[in-house]
This record gives structure tokens, C-alpha cells and sequence, in this order.
């Protein structure tokens, strides 16, 4: 109420009727649920918002930075210049003291989410209790959103403030590097073998067919969209934003429901093994975009491999709070080793609609 009160014009006499916190998706930036009412031009009005709020160092942080003033431009960029959908943004506040860290406010939006815990391939869920074509109508407004997405470009918008700072001669590269020190980040001086296999496999197998750069959204999952009538209506956490080629995005939507669906059959459940098939997303994306993308094989498994970093992160960050031991092998932490072994050899892509 004090920070609202300085932010809005004077006399706006701010309240803050409701404050909670959603138990759903992500396990990065703090999301604040807050309703709240002030007087606009002499009447009382109420609005429904949505903080983001930067995680403090003592919550063992899954990533090394949070940049909230990049993901609140990145959500004002696309809202300008696209017809995707993001929740209106208000105000960015850079001082940590307001609420503990640097945090935007936005418009909330009303939707489903498909869930990760437990993960929608699971079943007993919305989109796990569609038809098959209402769950391909999820899929294409997924793939076409992304291809909206994709429509900012280098030659035509200043992206500058996305552009990673690591060497390399392309995106790809730089982009590549930049998750090759989160990797130093996140092992420390306790290595894994299978991770370190995954990122020389990445250097020396890099793809030459990429298209152009454009606006990356790092994270672009339907785990992070927002779906009514099975249509997207809202994109959410940018907070892995770049510039990269598409087919690091697209790679990343493909990888992380396999990565679900794999689960789901290692548990012996039949999953939802027609969603998100790479070359169903490859059709759809060369329609909407009316761009070809290059292979998508390296980029599962770039998306694959930067997952397995993070998987390991998360881990560690349940050990750190006590709830999970440390096992004697140190790979074990990553849920996903097998997948990552048969990329490496080969063998999981005899399953995968390429």
C-alpha cells in the first residue's frame, strides 16, 4: 500500500484488499496474487495484479541472476509489436527493499495452466481429459504463438539488451557458452562426467542450419502459457529471454513434454504420446511463420542437456533445504541421465517423430 501510494498520482488512496501466493507452476521468481482498489479521476476502482518479485540469495536461487527490468521490456516489447498475448505490465520497481527484491507488476489473466506437478502426461487433468483434438488445438496455438513470437528480429527491433555477453561468432554460440558457465555455476568442483559428455557433444556436433535470429523466449512450454477455450491467452516467465535462432525455442517446447511423456511411461502410464511430436511442431511453426526451420535434433537435445543442468540445480536446492540426501553418485541427481546417455549414443532418437 505504502509503495502504491507513492506510485500512483497523489490522492489515489490505495488498498490492498487480497495478497496470495499461487501453489501452482515455477520455482524461480516469487509470484505475488494481490487485488487491489484506489480512486481514479474521483471513483473507486479495483484491479486484479500480479507481482514478480526477484528471489533472495538465501532461497538458494535456480539460476545465477534474475533480471526482472529485462523480463518486464521483453513482456512491453512483445505486448507493442505482437499479437501474443502477455498481461498488460505496470511498473517495474528496481529497490530490493519495497518487498525483498527487485520486482513488475502486471494485469492478472485468467486461464488454465497445464500442470507439472503432477506433469499433465500424468493424467487427471484438463488437458489430460480432452479429446485429441482439443489437445491439438493447445499444441497449434502453442506453436503459433511461438512463431508470433519469433516476428521480432534483430534487423528490425533493438535487442541489444537480450544480446549474451560470451564469446562466440553467432547467437547460437554465445548462447551456448552462456549455459556452458551455468554449468561451471552449477557443479562447482563436484563435475559430472555425463553432463561434461553432453556439452562436448553440443560444441562439436553445433548445427549450421539454423534460421535467422530472433526474439528467444528461453523457456516457451505450455507450462508457462495460460489456456482458455484451449487457445493461448496469456505467455508467462521470461526470465530466460535472448536472442537466439527459433529452433532453440522450439527445440526447448518439443524436449520438455518429452521429458514429461517420458516419465509418464517409465511409470507405466500411456502419457499423451501425440502432443508436441517434432515434426507435427515443424509443420505448424512453417505455416504460421511461413519459415522452414532448420533440424531439430541438436536443439532437443541442447534443450535436453540445459535441462539436465538445471534438474541438477533443483536437486541440489532440495538437498541444500533438507529435503533429499545426497546420493553416492552424483549423476543420479538428474532425472533424466538415461535420455541424456541414449542422445548421446544414439539410441533415444529411434522414438522421437523427427
Amino acid at each position: 500500500e505504502q509503495w502504491l501510494g507513492a506510485t500512483l498520482p497523489p490522492g489515489s488512496r490505495p488498498r490492498v484488499l487480497a495478497l496470495t501466493s499461487p501453489e501452482s507452476n515455477g520455482m524461480s521468481s516469487e509470484t505475488l496474487l494481490v487485488d487491489a482498489a484506489w480512486t481514479e479521476d474521483g471513483t473507486e476502482v479495483t484491479r486484479r495484479l500480479v507481482a514478480r518479485v526477484e528471489p533472495p540469495a538465501t532461497d538458494y536461487p535456480v539460476f545465477t541472476t534474475y533480471d526482472l527490468d529485462m523480463q518486464f521490456r521483453v513482456i512491453r516489447l512483445v505486448s507493442e509489436h505482437t499479437d501474443v498475448p502477455v498481461p498488460a505490465t505496470h511498473w517495474y520497481e528496481p529497490d530490493p527493499t519495497v518487498l525483498g527484491g527487485a520486482f513488475f507488476v502486471m494485469d492478472r489473466v485468467d486461464g488454465l495452466v497445464p500442470p507439472d506437478v503432477m506433469p499433465y502426461t500424468f493424467g487427471d487433468n484438463w488437458v489430460f481429459d480432452a479429446t485429441d483434438d482439443a489437445r491439438r488445438t493447445i499444441q497449434d496455438s502453442a506453436v503459433r504463438t511461438m512463431a508470433g513470437i519469433h516476428s521480432i528480429t534483430p534487423a528490425d527491433h533493438d535487442l541489444g539488451f537480450l544480446e549474451i555477453d560470451q564469446p562466440g561468432a553467432t547467437a547460437l554460440e554465445r548462447n551456448l557458452n552462456h549455459w556452458k558457465a551455468y554449468l561451471e555455476w552449477v557443479v562447482g568442483d563436484e563435475r559430472s562426467s555425463l553432463l561434461d559428455d553432453c556439452f562436448a557433444w553440443l560444441t562439436d556436433h553445433l548445427p549450421r542450419d539454423a534460421s535467422a535470429d530472433a526474439l528467444s523466449w528461453g523457456d516457451g512450454r505450455i507450462g508457462n502459457m495460460m489456456f482458455r477455450d484451449n487457445h493461448v491467452v496469456a505467455v508467462l516467465d521470461w526470465e530466460m529471454a535472448a536472442v537466439a535462432p527459433p529452433e532453440v525455442d522450439l527445440g526447448w517446447m518439443c524436449y520438455l513434454h518429452l521429458f514429461f511423456q517420458d516419465l509418464a511411461v517409465q511409470l507405466g502410464a500411456p502419457g499423451l504420446p501425440d502432443m508436441f511430436r517434432p515434426a507435427d511442431v515443424r509443420a505448424t511453426y512453417t505455416a504460421a511463420s511461413g519459415q522452414e526451420p532448420g533440424d531439430l535434433t541438436w536443439h532437443i537435445a541442447y534443450a535436453a542437456m540445459r535441462h539436465g543442468v538445471i534438474m541438477r540445480r533443483v536437486t541440489e536446492r532440495s538437498i541444500h533445504f533438507g529435503e533429499a540426501e545426497r546420493p553416492d553418485d552424483i549423476d543420479a541427481l538428474i532425472i533424466h541421465r538415461d535420455t541424456l546417455a541414449g542422445m548421446l549414443d544414439g539410441s533415444y532418437w529411434k522414438g522421437v517423430a523427427l
